[in-house]
């Protein structure tokens, strides 16, 4: 994958990386916000049960912000919603994105392309999927 590109030659993009899984992903150059989704199955969903969810998405974030500071790249994290495209927005809301990659190991890549495909049309941003 491709670092996310320069839009225009003095400005630094602001890169929105949402880890459903740890892939290995290009650091990318600019402002970078990690968000991890606390991904649940539904039964847990509806048992209010997300803890062990949360505590997941804490590991891929700290996994991710760790491999960026090696790289010489400042990032910023949090743990999200159950629904990427909800935790998507919601950082949308605070964090003014240029790009948007979504990065997700096997398990998560079947339901990430439909996902980029989606978060392309709602939040009508460059997305690319890291997997």
């Amino acid at each position: 994958m491709k670092a996310p590109t320069l839009r225009a030659a003095d400005a630094v993009p602001n890169v929105l990386v949402l880890a459903l899984g740890v892939a290995p992903i290009e650091a990318p150059t600019g402002n970078v916000l990690v968000v991890a989704p606390a991904l649940n199955s539904w039964l847990r969903r509806w048992a209010s049960d997300d803890d062990r969810a949360r505590c997941l998405a804490a590991r891929r974030l700290h996994t991710y912000l760790e491999q960026f500071e090696l790289r010489g790249v400042h990032a910023e994290g949090r743990v999200g919603d159950t629904d990427p495209l909800l935790a998507i927005a919601d950082a949308l809301t605070t964090f003014r994105a240029d790009e948007i990659v979504i990065a997700a190991d096997d398990q998560a890549a079947p339901r990430a392309d439909e996902l980029a495909l989606r978060a392309r049309r709602r939040f009508a941003l460059p997305t690319t999927l890291a997997a």
